[in-house]
């Protein structure tokens, strides 16, 4: 299970949008990271509304905690890895991974794409993450991951798909 300090539920408002922010922390084990996400995953569907895309949030989010935890801090339980999650009323999420490592410069992480790395069993974190949020980005030489995914429901409903469905 993870260890966690007690939620701290902050609410907020940044560009007149009302939000509401949690803050937590976990020791750098694997162990710890599954029951993390599915707590924090619960809070995201709770104000999020579901739009279809909490998978995509989900994964990328066990992808930066995954590298934070293991490269990050070398799985030194003594260490922690710290998020904050910020859900908009809109729908968007915001959410920010610390560990307490050295980082790393992003720029130099081979394309998992590559035909000579395409059998390799590991190295897809950032590809994923990329892929599935919206906006990714690094800072503090690579010990801070910042994603962000909007929502797709646009006025009660699923934008283009519906949209589409409607005009037939």
């Amino acid at each position: 299970m993870a260890h966690t300090r007690t939620p701290s539920l902050v609410p907020r408002t940044v560009h007149s949008i009302p939000s509401v922010e949690l803050r937590q922390s976990l020791p750098s084990q694997v162990a710890s990271i599954s029951p993390f996400v599915d707590q924090l995953m619960q809070f995201i569907r709770k104000l999020r509304g579901g739009d279809g895309s909490e998978i995509d949030i989900e994964i990328a989010l066990r992808e930066a905690l995954a590298n934070a935890v293991i490269h990050g801090n070398g799985e030194n339980s003594c260490s922690r890895v710290y998020v904050a999650c910020r859900c908009y009323m809109d729908g968007e999420v915001s959410i920010t991974v610390r560990d307490q490592g050295q980082g790393f410069d992003s720029n130099t992480v081979p394309d998992p794409t590559a035909p000579e790395n395409r059998l390799l069993t590991h190295g897809r974190g950032i590809y994923r993450m990329n892929t599935l949020m919206d906006e990714i980005s690094f800072e503090e030489r690579g010990s801070v991951v910042r994603m962000r995914k909007k929502s797709t429901l646009v006025q009660g409903h699923r934008g283009d798909q519906n949209d589409k469905l409607s005009r037939k």
